[in-house]
C-alpha cells in the first residue's frame, strides 16, 4: 500500500474511528512465513481478526476466537436467511456444541433407503440404541442460535457484505477488508482472516486458493396435510435412481411443521429441476396436498480445496470443501473446522497477545484436521463411487444397508462422527456380502436391460 495511505498504521485506531475510503485492491502473493520461537509481541492491543461469514462455521470460528481473547469481528451478509440444508446434525453435536433441545425439529429414529426398484430397506428402526436418534433442525434456526452466542462471547458481529481484500505484502502489514453498509463502503485493518463464506467464497478467490468442483443442492419445503405430516413424524427417506439423481440422493427429511423434499447432482446441474421433478414423483402419493412454502438451492463442495491456508488466512467449512461425499453431511465439519481453526489462533497467539504465522495456521489447524478427519472423507469418497455409478450399483447399496451389522456401523460412525471399529469376522461377511450384492444386482440390471430390447 502507499505510504500516503491514511490506513498506514489502521491497527492502531480504535475501530469506531476508522474512517470510510475507496481503495484499490492489492492482489499481491503473500510470503511464506516462517516459524520462529518467539512470535512478534502486540503491545496495547489484542490480535484482530475477521470472520467472513456467519453460518456455523464462522460462528463457531468467532466463538473461539472471542472466548480466547481475540479481538474478533464477525461479517454475514445476511443475518435473516440461511442455506438451503436438509438439517441432519451426527447426535454427538447436541452435547459438544451445547445446542438446546428447543432449537431441535424432529428427533429421526427411523429412516427408510428406496432402491430405483423401489425396494424399500427401514434403516435404524432395529439398529438405533433406544438414547439414540438423528436430529433435525432448521438452517436458520442454527445459524441464529450460533451467531448470537458468538457475539455473547465479544465477537463484533457485523452485518455487511465483504467486497474484496487488500492483501499484504509483509507479515507485518495488515488485511484490509473492504464491505459495505447500507451502501456505505467502510474498511477494516485486521491482522488474519478466517474465510467462512461458502462454496463461492470470496476469501478463497481473494487468497488465490484454487478451484474445486461443485454439486448443486435444489429442495423445496413443503406444508403437509395433518396426515401427510404424521407419517414422517420421526421419519427421514432417501431415494437414489437415476430419475431422481445420476450421482447422488433425493431426500424427504421432517422439519417443524413441513417436510424438505430435494436432491442434488454434480454431473448434471442443468438438469436439476428434471431431477426435483423426478422424486416429487416417486413420493407423489405421501405429499398429496402438500403446499410449497418456499424453494431453495445452492452449491455445495465436493472435496477440499487445493489450498486451504494462504498467509494469515484460513478457509473452514464449505469455502474449505468440507462436505463429505455419500451422504453430502456439511454442518458439522463446518462447525467444526471453525472451531478447531479458532483455537488454532488462539493458541498460536498465545491468547492475542502474539502475531500468527501461515505456518502457525497449518500446524495448529490444517495438519490436525487433516489427521483427525482425512480419512472419513476418503473413505466416503470411495463409497460414493462404489455405489452412486449406476442403478445396478444403487440397488446392491440398498441391499447391502439391509444388513443390521452394516446399520450398526454407519450409524456408529455417523452420530458420533469417528470411523466405527468393527467385528473382524463381521467385516469380512460384510465385504463378501457387498460383492456379492454389486455381482447379482449387475447380473439382473443386465437382464433388465436385455428384456427392454
Amino acid at each position: 500500500m502507499a505510504a500516503s495511505s491514511p490506513l498506514q498504521n489502521p491497527l492502531k485506531t480504535p475501530f469506531s474511528q476508522l474512517s470510510i475510503q475507496k481503495h484499490k485492491p492489492c492482489f499481491v502473493k503473500p510470503r511464506r512465513l516462517s516459524v520462529t520461537a518467539n512470535h512478534p509481541r502486540l503491545y496495547g492491543r489484542k490480535l484482530r481478526v475477521a470472520v467472513i461469514g456467519g453460518g456455523p462455521a464462522g460462528s463457531s470460528a468467532a466463538e473461539a476466537l472471542a472466548s480466547g481473547g481475540i479481538e474478533t469481528f464477525l461479517f454475514e451478509r445476511s443475518p435473516s436467511t440461511a442455506k438451503p440444508c436438509g438439517g441432519a446434525i451426527p447426535l454427538c453435536m447436541v452435547d459438544e456444541f451445547s445446542i438446546p433441545l428447543h432449537l431441535i425439529d424432529r428427533h429421526v429414529t427411523k429412516m427408510k433407503i428406496i432402491s430405483p426398484s423401489n425396494l424399500t430397506v427401514d434403516f435404524g428402526s432395529k439398529s438405533l440404541r433406544a438414547h439414540e436418534s438423528i436430529p433435525m433442525l432448521r438452517r436458520e434456526v442454527l445459524d441464529s442460535f450460533l451467531r448470537t452466542r458468538a457475539g455473547t462471547a465479544g465477537a463484533r458481529i457485523i452485518p455487511s457484505l465483504v467486497t474484496h481484500l487488500e492483501i499484504p505484502s509483509s507479515s507485518s502489514s495488515p488485511y484490509i477488508i473492504h464491505h459495505t453498509i447500507n451502501n456505505s463502503r467502510q474498511t477494516l485493518a485486521v491482522d488474519a482472516i478466517i474465510g467462512a463464506d461458502g462454496a463461492n467464497s470470496r476469501v478463497a478467490k481473494s487468497i488465490k486458493a484454487g478451484d474445486y468442483t461443485c454439486a448443486i443442492a435444489f429442495q423445496e419445503r413443503i406444508k403437509l396435510p395433518d396426515d401427510k405430516m404424521e407419517y414422517y413424524q420421526n421419519l427421514a427417506e432417501m431415494y437414489v435412481g437415476d430419475d431422481v439423481s445420476p450421482d447422488f440422493y433425493a431426500w424427504v427429511f421432517p422439519k417443524c411443521d413441513h417436510v424438505a423434499v430435494g436432491t442434488g447432482t454434480v454431473c448434471a446441474k442443468q438438469d436439476i429441476k428434471l431431477y426435483q421433478r423426478g422424486i416429487k414423483q416417486r413420493v407423489q402419493n405421501k405429499i398429496k396436498g402438500g403446499k410449497v412454502i418456499k424453494v431453495e438451492a445452492h452449491p455445495i463442495p465436493e472435496h477440499p480445496r487445493p489450498i486451504r491456508v494462504r498467509g494469515r488466512v484460513a478457509l473452514v467449512g464449505d469455502a474449505a470443501g468440507y462436505v463429505t461425499k455419500c451422504s453430502g453431511e456439511g454442518i458439522y465439519f463446518a462447525a467444526k473446522s471453525g472451531r478447531m481453526c479458532g483455537e488454532a489462533i488462539v493458541k498460536a497467539s498465545d491468547g492475542g497477545e502474539s502475531m500468527i504465522s501461515e505456518d502457525d495456521l497449518k500446524r495448529e489447524y490444517l495438519m490436525e484436521w487433516d489427521k483427525k478427519y482425512v480419512s472419513t472423507f476418503r473413505f466416503l469418497d470411495l463409497l460414493q463411487r462404489v455405489f452412486y455409478g449406476s442403478d445396478e450399483a444403487r440397488e446392491a447399496l440398498v441391499e447391502v444397508c439391509g444388513s443390521e451389522y452394516v446399520q450398526r456401523m454407519t450409524f456408529d460412525s455417523y452420530l458420533y462422527k469417528k470411523l466405527a471399529k468393527g467385528d473382524r469376522l463381521e467385516d469380512v461377511k460384510m465385504v463378501l456380502g457387498t460383492l456379492g450384492s454389486l455381482m447379482r444386482c449387475k447380473i439382473i440390471g443386465r437382464d433388465m436391460e436385455a428384456l427392454k430390447l
